[in-house]
């Protein structure tokens, strides 16, 4: 082997070079590694854990007699948990009405064989299309919006959104359509890491939580954590769930599900966002979930100088203006929840709030296609004033809490 000879000086460059090279590469895998977008959930309903066990000529023949009988098995579940009533009751669909019913089929999991087809699925229901015979127009949402920050803890070593894992993929998997609980579910991309971690999570001072609120469009704080205890790589786990509640992590519930090895940890993670959404669910049905009135923005004292100094100097004040005046130098930063199920439904809540008379600036930042997007608006007024502009559109606003606001077609 020949060894090549170079001056210390470049040799010395050359290895501080690779090195800083190296980081590069590795911040940008880092980076990319991050980030998990919730799936859309809101134009379906789901029914999970549909077993099937069908015999056929063939291994496909088979699987699609399995999927049919899985949809027929789905629909009786759905009405029944929907109508709180027996699965025999259901009304019986053919296979063309169901078959238009059903946006998609999940497969949990299935095994193939020459003849027979053994499956657990999942059947996504279509609700414009179920929902009439559903008796249901829609999903009402009953919880203030709640920022979701989700904490893993393995090996001793505490994470949320610093890098992907499995419980962040499986509140992303979750289907928050048949929950009373608005979630407000960040990526894990941009900033979120650097603001949503382990620290801020155990942090109980109101100001910075504020801030964070704002500007995620919510109005309080969940906080679903899960302990995973390993007996040895890729054997048994056990996953220790506890789901807490406000800036003091207020303990809500806590339990403990086991997998068997390390390819059932992702089902296992399924399973305890199930019951956390659940027990979630029965907090706020028991009034456990109210609002922290301390997490509001305090609103600004606003003093009349001129109506005071015109009361004091007992003279008559000037006549009304024709038109509305915009209180110069009044401008504040709102946060605009935005209902966006395609592309273009976010270029028109642009569109829309940008023609607002006295809004300087409007910028989404954070877009969610199919679900909830996140607009930040300067505007020079109130939030009733901004909310009556945009329902002058033809908008629906509603404001959720201090300069927060939601609106919808």
């Amino acid at each position: 082997m020949k060894l090549l000879k170079y001056p210390l000086p470049l040799l010395s460059v050359a290895i501080l070079l690779s090195i800083a090279g190296g980081g590069a590469i590795y911040a940008q895998l880092e980076g990319a590694d991050r980030g998990v977008p919730p799936i859309e959930s809101a134009s379906t309903f789901e029914v999970t854990g549909v077993e099937v066990d069908v015999v056929g000529k063939d291994a496909a023949a088979a699987r699609e007699e399995g999927w049919r009988r899985a949809q027929a098995k789905g629909w009786k579940a759905l009405w029944a948990s929907t109508n709180k009533r027996p699965q025999s009751e259901a009304p019986k669909l053919s296979d063309s009405v169901l078959n238009s019913m059903v946006s998609g089929i999940v497969i949990e999991q299935e095994q193939i064989g020459p003849r027979r087809y053994i499956a657990r699925l999942g059947i996504l229901f279509d609700r414009s299309r179920s929902g009439e015979l559903l008796g249901v127009s829609g999903f009402v949402r009953r919880s203030h919006p709640m920022l979701m920050v989700p904490v893993m803890i393995t090996g001793s070593v505490p994470q949320s959104l610093e890098s992907r894992n499995e419980w962040q993929k499986a509140w992303a998997r979750f289907r928050t359509v048949n929950s009373p609980i608005d979630y407000v579910r960040p990526t894990g991309s941009g900033i979120d890491p650097l603001l949503l971690n382990l620290s801020q999570a155990r942090r109980p001072g109101r100001a910075w939580w504020r801030m964070l609120l704002d500007s995620y469009g919510a109005a309080d704080i969940i906080i679903p954590e899960v302990q995973l205890r390993r007996s040895f790589p890729g054997g048994p786990a056990v996953g220790i769930f506890t789901a807490r509640h406000g800036p003091d992590n207020q303990l809500i519930a806590r339990f403990a599900l086991r997998a068997g090895n390390s390819a059932s940890i992702p089902k296992m993670m399924d399973e305890g966002v199930r019951r956390i959404d659940m027990a979630y669910a029965s907090a706020l049905a028991a009034g456990l979930l109210a609002a922290d009135r301390t997490l509001e923005m305090p609103e600004p004292e606003i003093i009349d100088d001129v109506a005071e100094e015109i009361e004091n100097r007992n003279v008559a004040p000037p006549p009304p203006p024709s038109y509305t005046p915009v209180p110069a130098g009044a401008a504040a930063s709102f946060s605009i929840q935005v209902s966006t199920p395609t592309p273009e439904t976010v270029g028109q809540a642009e569109l829309g709030v940008s023609r607002v008379s006295g809004v300087t600036s409007a910028l989404t930042t954070s877009l969610a296609l199919g679900g909830t997007s996140v607009m930040r608006v300067t505007y020079v007024g109130d939030a009733a004033a901004l909310a009556t502009a945009l329902q002058a559109q033809g908008w629906k606003v509603e404001i959720v809490g201090g300069n927060t606001l939601r609106m919808s077609r």
